[in-house]
């Protein structure tokens, strides 16, 4: 089941839900599913991104990527026609100073608009 899942991302232009790959593998039980996507995402094969629609997605991490603060973070660009979320890997997120004392764990940027399919481009 790991295997399917990694090739269905693998495949995947856009981040996939939980539901997404659950109704490509119509046999394949939703625990175990969301437990390979934990895993993957333990392991640094994948990462979470919140687009702000309130469902979770994933996509594979870029080779050599270890979801780092300071050197893989990147843009992700959610479609508010057709509900796509993609990575912009070439667009990494910069390096923010914070205030002494502050410790960053997580930092996600998604931009909202319309994606080339929808507009026509």
């Amino acid at each position: 089941m790991r295997l399917l899942v990694f090739q269905h991302l693998a495949k995947s232009k856009v981040a996939s839900t939980l539901t997404d790959i659950e109704n490509t593998f119509a046999k394949a039980d939703r625990t175990t599913l969301f437990r390979t996507l934990k895993t993957f995402e333990q392991k640094r094969v994948v990462h979470q991104i919140d687009d702000g629609s309130g469902i979770m997605k994933y996509a594979l991490c870029e080779e050599g990527c270890n979801c780092e603060l300071e050197r893989d973070l990147h843009l992700h660009f959610h479609c508010t026609n057709c509900g796509d979320t993609l990575c912009l890997t070439e667009q990494k997120i910069p390096h923010i100073n914070l205030p002494k004392g502050f410790i960053a764990e997580d930092a996600n940027l998604v931009l909202k608009g319309i994606c080339d399919n929808c507009s026509g481009q």
